[in-house]
Protein backbone atom coordinates (compact mmCIF):
# COMPACT_ATOMS: atom_id res chain seq x y z
CA UNK A 1 0.00 0.00 0.00
CA UNK A 2 3.05 2.39 0.74
CA UNK A 3 4.26 1.62 -2.46
CA UNK A 4 0.92 2.21 -4.18
CA UNK A 5 0.50 5.70 -2.82
CA UNK A 6 4.34 6.63 -3.37
CA UNK A 7 3.94 5.43 -7.15
CA UNK A 8 0.12 7.69 -7.22
CA UNK A 9 2.58 10.54 -5.65
CA UNK A 10 4.92 10.13 -8.27
CA UNK A 11 2.48 10.54 -10.79
CA UNK A 12 0.74 13.22 -9.53
CA UNK A 13 3.87 15.60 -9.02
CA UNK A 14 4.78 14.59 -12.74
CA UNK A 15 2.03 15.64 -14.25
CA UNK A 16 1.93 18.89 -11.99
CA UNK A 17 5.25 19.94 -13.02
CA UNK A 18 4.29 18.61 -16.95
CA UNK A 19 1.29 21.18 -16.56
CA UNK A 20 3.47 24.17 -14.45
CA UNK A 21 5.97 23.72 -17.14
CA UNK A 22 3.52 24.08 -20.20
CA UNK A 23 2.01 27.82 -17.82
CA UNK A 24 5.36 28.66 -17.27
CA UNK A 25 6.67 28.49 -20.54
CA UNK A 26 4.99 31.50 -22.46
CA UNK A 27 6.50 33.44 -19.36
CA UNK A 28 9.78 32.58 -19.97
CA UNK A 29 10.02 32.87 -23.27
CA UNK A 30 8.95 36.70 -22.95
CA UNK A 31 11.52 36.93 -20.41
CA UNK A 32 14.36 35.32 -22.99
CA UNK A 33 12.95 37.86 -25.61
CA UNK A 34 13.33 40.79 -23.45
CA UNK A 35 17.52 40.32 -23.25
CA UNK A 36 17.86 40.13 -26.68
CA UNK A 37 18.15 42.27 -29.28
CA UNK A 38 15.00 43.31 -31.77
CA UNK A 39 16.86 41.60 -35.09
CA UNK A 40 17.21 38.21 -32.81
CA UNK A 41 13.60 38.18 -32.54
CA UNK A 42 12.27 39.50 -35.69
CA UNK A 43 14.65 37.27 -37.49
CA UNK A 44 13.30 33.97 -35.59
CA UNK A 45 16.65 32.94 -34.54
CA UNK A 46 15.56 33.67 -30.79
CA UNK A 47 17.36 30.87 -28.42
CA UNK A 48 15.69 29.47 -25.54
CA UNK A 49 18.49 31.09 -23.01
CA UNK A 50 18.66 34.67 -21.91
CA UNK A 51 20.67 37.13 -24.00
CA UNK A 52 23.27 40.00 -23.18
CA UNK A 53 21.18 42.79 -22.88
CA UNK A 54 19.41 42.27 -20.20
CA UNK A 55 20.16 45.42 -18.35
CA UNK A 56 20.47 47.69 -21.53
CA UNK A 57 16.93 46.60 -22.33
CA UNK A 58 15.41 46.92 -18.56
CA UNK A 59 17.30 50.27 -18.53
CA UNK A 60 16.29 51.72 -21.11
CA UNK A 61 12.42 50.79 -20.86
CA UNK A 62 12.51 51.77 -17.54
CA UNK A 63 13.66 54.89 -17.48
CA UNK A 64 14.25 56.31 -21.34
CA UNK A 65 11.34 54.69 -23.03
CA UNK A 66 10.98 53.37 -26.47
CA UNK A 67 11.67 55.72 -29.83
CA UNK A 68 8.19 54.51 -31.58
CA UNK A 69 4.50 55.69 -30.81
CA UNK A 70 5.08 56.00 -27.47
CA UNK A 71 8.23 57.60 -25.22
CA UNK A 72 6.91 57.69 -21.67
CA UNK A 73 9.11 55.38 -19.54
CA UNK A 74 7.56 52.32 -17.78
CA UNK A 75 8.45 53.49 -14.65
CA UNK A 76 6.24 56.37 -14.89
CA UNK A 77 3.13 54.14 -16.52
CA UNK A 78 3.68 51.46 -13.68
CA UNK A 79 3.45 54.50 -11.23
CA UNK A 80 0.03 55.34 -12.91
CA UNK A 81 -0.82 51.64 -12.63
CA UNK A 82 0.15 51.36 -9.23
CA UNK A 83 -1.71 54.28 -8.15
CA UNK A 84 -4.96 53.50 -9.92
CA UNK A 85 -4.97 49.93 -8.73
CA UNK A 86 -4.99 51.10 -5.21
CA UNK A 87 -7.08 53.49 -5.36
CA UNK A 88 -9.52 50.97 -6.92
CA UNK A 89 -9.42 48.38 -3.88
CA UNK A 90 -8.92 50.45 -1.02
CA UNK A 91 -12.24 52.93 -2.26
CA UNK A 92 -13.84 49.60 -2.76
CA UNK A 93 -13.22 48.46 0.28
CA UNK A 94 -14.06 51.18 2.18
CA UNK A 95 -17.44 51.91 0.63
CA UNK A 96 -17.86 47.77 0.69
CA UNK A 97 -17.01 47.09 4.12
CA UNK A 98 -19.59 50.45 5.53
CA UNK A 99 -22.57 49.60 2.49
CA UNK A 100 -22.68 46.11 4.05
CA UNK A 101 -21.95 47.10 7.72
CA UNK A 102 -25.27 49.67 7.31
CA UNK A 103 -27.24 47.11 5.59
CA UNK A 104 -26.92 44.12 8.02
CA UNK A 105 -26.44 46.06 11.78
CA UNK A 106 -29.16 48.95 11.11
CA UNK A 107 -32.82 49.43 10.56
CA UNK A 108 -33.92 51.85 8.22
CA UNK A 109 -36.73 51.97 5.81
CA UNK A 110 -36.56 50.32 2.53
CA UNK A 111 -32.88 48.59 3.75
CA UNK A 112 -33.68 45.51 1.91
CA UNK A 113 -34.63 47.16 -1.28
CA UNK A 114 -31.15 49.67 -1.20
CA UNK A 115 -29.62 46.04 -1.26
CA UNK A 116 -31.13 44.64 -4.31
CA UNK A 117 -30.48 47.88 -6.09
CA UNK A 118 -27.08 47.33 -5.30
CA UNK A 119 -27.00 44.09 -6.62
CA UNK A 120 -28.85 44.28 -9.69
CA UNK A 121 -25.63 46.66 -10.55
CA UNK A 122 -23.76 43.45 -11.00
CA UNK A 123 -25.52 43.64 -14.39
CA UNK A 124 -24.51 46.78 -15.32
CA UNK A 125 -20.64 46.49 -16.05
CA UNK A 126 -18.70 49.61 -17.13
CA UNK A 127 -18.75 48.81 -20.98
CA UNK A 128 -22.48 49.32 -20.54
CA UNK A 129 -22.43 52.57 -18.95
CA UNK A 130 -18.98 53.90 -20.01
CA UNK A 131 -20.52 56.54 -22.40
CA UNK A 132 -22.34 57.80 -19.15
CA UNK A 133 -19.41 57.87 -17.06
CA UNK A 134 -17.14 58.91 -19.33
CA UNK A 135 -19.78 62.57 -19.96
CA UNK A 136 -19.87 62.64 -16.08
CA UNK A 137 -16.15 62.33 -15.61
CA UNK A 138 -15.65 65.03 -18.22
CA UNK A 139 -18.24 67.55 -17.02
CA UNK A 140 -16.40 67.28 -13.82
CA UNK A 141 -13.13 68.28 -15.49
CA UNK A 142 -11.47 64.76 -14.06
CA UNK A 143 -10.18 63.96 -17.90
CA UNK A 144 -6.44 63.01 -17.70
CA UNK A 145 -6.28 62.76 -13.94
CA UNK A 146 -5.90 60.20 -11.29
CA UNK A 147 -9.43 60.60 -9.82
CA UNK A 148 -10.99 60.39 -13.10
CA UNK A 149 -8.83 56.80 -13.77
CA UNK A 150 -9.84 55.86 -10.56
CA UNK A 151 -13.32 57.27 -8.91
CA UNK A 152 -15.35 55.67 -11.87
CA UNK A 153 -14.42 52.46 -10.84
CA UNK A 154 -14.24 52.18 -7.17
CA UNK A 155 -18.18 51.64 -6.25
CA UNK A 156 -18.58 47.84 -6.06
CA UNK A 157 -22.10 45.48 -5.69
CA UNK A 158 -19.55 42.74 -5.43
CA UNK A 159 -17.72 43.71 -2.43
CA UNK A 160 -20.81 44.79 -1.06
CA UNK A 161 -22.36 41.68 -1.32
CA UNK A 162 -19.30 39.60 -0.15
CA UNK A 163 -18.93 41.38 3.45
CA UNK A 164 -22.78 41.40 3.80
CA UNK A 165 -23.05 37.51 3.64
CA UNK A 166 -19.87 37.63 6.00
CA UNK A 167 -21.47 40.33 8.35
CA UNK A 168 -24.49 37.75 8.10
CA UNK A 169 -22.18 35.00 10.11
CA UNK A 170 -21.19 37.15 12.92
CA UNK A 171 -22.63 35.84 15.70
CA UNK A 172 -25.84 37.90 17.58
CA UNK A 173 -23.82 37.22 20.99
CA UNK A 174 -20.90 39.41 19.91
CA UNK A 175 -23.07 42.40 19.35
CA UNK A 176 -25.41 41.81 22.42
CA UNK A 177 -22.38 41.85 24.59
CA UNK A 178 -20.62 45.04 22.81
CA UNK A 179 -23.93 46.72 24.24
CA UNK A 180 -23.99 45.48 27.38
CA UNK A 181 -20.01 47.04 27.66
CA UNK A 182 -21.52 49.92 26.04
CA UNK A 183 -19.81 50.11 22.72
CA UNK A 184 -21.79 52.50 20.16
CA UNK A 185 -22.33 51.01 16.46
CA UNK A 186 -18.14 52.85 15.65
CA UNK A 187 -16.56 51.11 18.21
CA UNK A 188 -18.62 47.58 17.37
CA UNK A 189 -17.59 48.34 13.75
CA UNK A 190 -13.81 49.06 14.84
CA UNK A 191 -13.16 46.79 17.92
CA UNK A 192 -15.25 43.93 16.50
CA UNK A 193 -16.01 43.83 12.96
CA UNK A 194 -13.40 44.76 11.65
CA UNK A 195 -10.65 42.75 13.06
CA UNK A 196 -13.06 39.53 12.06
CA UNK A 197 -13.06 40.81 8.41
CA UNK A 198 -9.24 40.85 8.12
CA UNK A 199 -9.06 37.63 5.57
CA UNK A 200 -12.49 38.65 3.31
CA UNK A 201 -10.74 42.44 2.97
CA UNK A 202 -7.24 40.33 2.10
CA UNK A 203 -9.03 38.37 -0.24
CA UNK A 204 -10.73 41.71 -2.04
CA UNK A 205 -7.83 43.53 -1.75
CA UNK A 206 -6.11 40.87 -3.87
CA UNK A 207 -9.08 40.80 -6.31
CA UNK A 208 -9.72 44.63 -6.70
CA UNK A 209 -5.63 45.25 -7.44
CA UNK A 210 -5.02 42.86 -10.27
CA UNK A 211 -8.56 44.26 -11.75
CA UNK A 212 -7.42 47.94 -11.16
CA UNK A 213 -4.30 46.99 -12.62
CA UNK A 214 -5.33 45.32 -15.85
CA UNK A 215 -7.45 47.80 -16.96
CA UNK A 216 -7.43 49.13 -20.61
CA UNK A 217 -10.83 50.62 -21.63
CA UNK A 218 -11.78 53.36 -19.52
CA UNK A 219 -8.17 54.21 -19.07
CA UNK A 220 -7.76 54.34 -23.00
CA UNK A 221 -10.86 56.89 -23.16
CA UNK A 222 -10.02 59.20 -20.58
CA UNK A 223 -6.17 59.90 -21.21
CA UNK A 224 -4.88 61.79 -23.72
CA UNK A 225 -1.21 62.95 -22.52
CA UNK A 226 1.53 60.11 -22.54
CA UNK A 227 2.52 61.28 -18.87
CA UNK A 228 -1.07 59.65 -17.87
CA UNK A 229 -0.84 56.36 -19.26
CA UNK A 230 -0.81 53.21 -17.79
CA UNK A 231 1.57 50.05 -18.10
CA UNK A 232 -1.11 47.93 -19.83
CA UNK A 233 -2.21 50.84 -22.65
CA UNK A 234 1.69 50.98 -23.11
CA UNK A 235 2.12 47.40 -23.80
CA UNK A 236 -0.75 48.11 -26.80
CA UNK A 237 0.86 50.82 -28.32
CA UNK A 238 4.59 49.65 -28.48
CA UNK A 239 2.89 46.86 -30.38
CA UNK A 240 2.66 48.68 -34.11
CA UNK A 241 1.00 46.50 -37.22
CA UNK A 242 4.38 46.29 -38.54
CA UNK A 243 6.86 44.11 -37.12
CA UNK A 244 9.95 46.12 -38.38
CA UNK A 245 8.45 49.31 -36.29
CA UNK A 246 7.64 47.12 -32.77
CA UNK A 247 10.73 47.15 -30.37
CA UNK A 248 9.68 43.66 -29.67
CA UNK A 249 12.67 43.12 -26.74
CA UNK A 250 11.44 46.38 -24.94
CA UNK A 251 7.31 45.25 -25.51
CA UNK A 252 8.55 41.46 -24.21
CA UNK A 253 10.75 43.68 -20.87
CA UNK A 254 7.22 45.83 -20.06
CA UNK A 255 5.27 42.77 -20.35
CA UNK A 256 7.05 41.30 -17.50
CA UNK A 257 7.07 44.10 -15.71
CA UNK A 258 3.81 44.43 -15.56
CA UNK A 259 3.15 40.65 -14.18
CA UNK A 260 5.34 41.77 -11.56
CA UNK A 261 3.29 44.01 -8.74
CA UNK A 262 0.04 41.73 -9.49
CA UNK A 263 2.24 38.84 -8.70
CA UNK A 264 4.07 40.29 -6.00
CA UNK A 265 0.50 41.24 -4.09
CA UNK A 266 -0.38 37.78 -4.34
CA UNK A 267 3.03 35.92 -3.19
CA UNK A 268 2.63 38.35 -0.02
CA UNK A 269 -0.97 37.94 0.93
CA UNK A 270 -1.60 34.35 -0.19
CA UNK A 271 -2.42 32.95 3.03
CA UNK A 272 -4.79 35.65 4.05
CA UNK A 273 -6.26 35.69 0.43
CA UNK A 274 -6.93 31.78 -0.02
CA UNK A 275 -8.22 31.87 3.99
CA UNK A 276 -10.88 35.02 3.34
CA UNK A 277 -11.97 33.08 -0.26
CA UNK A 278 -12.79 29.79 1.84
CA UNK A 279 -14.10 31.67 4.84
CA UNK A 280 -16.51 33.77 2.83
CA UNK A 281 -17.40 30.35 1.08
CA UNK A 282 -18.77 28.85 4.49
Amino acid sequence: MVEDRRLGDAIAYVILTIGVLICAFPVWLTFVASTWDNATIINGQLPLYPGPHFFENYYRILFVGTSGSTREPVASMMFNSFVMAMTIALGKIFISVLSAYAIVYYRFPFRMAAFWIIFVTLMLPVEVRIFPTFKVVSDLGMLDSYQGLAVPLIASATGTLLFRQFFMTIPDELLEASKIDGAGPFKFFKDTVLPLSLTTIAALFVIQFIYGWNQYLWPLLITTKDSMQTIVIGIRKMITTSDALTEWQMAMATAMLAMLPPVLVVIAMQRLFVKGLVETEK
